[in-house]
């Protein structure tokens, strides 16, 4: 047990390294806070029109979600490496850094699932492409794309990172919950779309 929480604790704290903030600061930008919807995720860092930062955002999220289970996966075992990326995602999330006030999580959710099993992650990517590129809404491609790796996990024989990828998904959904009534009131900006 004690292996599990330090994984969660030493996860958390890599998962809440903001590189939205931290980026955008250093280039000499605006507060990624004070601009657009105020997230410190790539798709605000964009709205800079640093598109190179934006990217760099996105793979730096990824990755300490990616790094945090490899690293618990090889210094103590898989399921411990789970626990360290569920820790990844609840502190981009939830930061000590910013008042725990954090991301939305679905690059760092990526990353994740990127190393427990490269095919889940995989799915996610496929579905979110589909759904994306049919309704122009980002933030319904990444809820919609959410819900496979769970499932798919399952079924493939890794119950246990199903669960802790159903726990993601459900904190996922519920920092989206801002969107989740913008789509419902057909109000939510598409991709593309100015406003």
């Amino acid at each position: 047990m004690f292996a599990y929480g330090l994984a969660l604790v030493l996860g958390y704290l890599l998962g809440s390294l903001p590189f939205g903030v931290i980026l955008t600061r250093l280039a000499g930008t605006a507060d990624l806070r004070t601009i657009g919807s105020g997230n410190i995720g790539a798709t605000n860092v964009l709205r800079t029109g640093r598109r190179d930062l934006a990217a760099l955002t996105l793979l730096f999220d990824v990755l300490k979600g990616t790094l945090a289970v490899v690293l618990g996966a090889v210094l103590v075992s898989h399921e411990v490496g789970v626990v360290a990326g569920v820790g990844a995602f609840l502190g981009h999330l939830f930061p000590v850094w910013l008042g725990f006030k954090g991301g939305k999580g679905v690059a760092t959710y990526l990353g994740v699932l990127l190393s427990i099993d490269w095919r889940a992650a995989l799915a996610f990517a496929v579905v979110w492409l589909g759904v994306a590129a049919a309704l122009r809404y980002s933030s319904l491609a990444a809820l919609t794309a959410s819900l496979v790796p769970p499932v798919f996990l399952f079924f493939t024989g890794h119950p246990f990172a199903a669960g802790a990828a159903l726990i993601m998904v459900a904190l996922l959904w519920c920092k989206h919950a801002p969107n989740i009534s913008r789509l419902l009131a057909g109000t939510e900006t598409r991709i593309g779309q100015k406003g």
